[in-house]
C-alpha cells in the first residue's frame, strides 16, 4: 500500500543520504559551465557525451545523481542512463541540489 501511495503522490528524495550511501553526482553542463560552479567532488560528463560513458558509469555501481543549470538537460542524461539500467536521480539544478546537502 506504502509504495502505491508513493507513486500516486510522488516521493521526495533524499539526496544528502544517497550521497552518504555512496552515490556520485554528475554534472551534465558544458566544461565552461561546469569551471565556473560546481558541487565539490561531482564529475563533469556533458549530456551529450554521456552515452559514451555509460559502460564506464554502470562500473560504478552506486547511484547516480544527474544536475544541470536547470534540471532539463539532467533529465536527458537521467532518461539514457535509466535505459542503460542504471540507478539514477534527476537532482535538477546543481545550485538546488547543493543548497540541499
Amino acid at each position: 500500500m506504502f509504495e502505491f501511495l508513493k507513486k500516486l503522490w510522488g516521493s521526495k528524495t533524499d539526496f544528502a543520504a544517497l550521497l552518504k550511501s555512496g552515490a556520485i553526482i554528475i554534472d551534465v553542463r558544458s566544461p565552461q559551465e561546469y569551471d565556473s560552479g560546481h558541487i565539490k567532488g561531482s564529475k563533469n560528463i556533458p549530456v551529450n557525451l554521456i552515452h559514451r560513458d555509460v559502460e564506464m558509469i554502470k562500473k560504478w555501481a552506486t547511484p547516480i545523481i544527474v544536475v544541470c543549470q536547470s534540471g532539463a538537460r539532467s533529465n536527458m542524461a537521467k532518461s539514457i542512463l535509466k535505459r542503460a539500467h542504471i540507478e539514477v536521480y534527476n537532482g535538477g539544478s546543481w545550485m538546488s541540489l547543493k543548497s540541499k546537502i
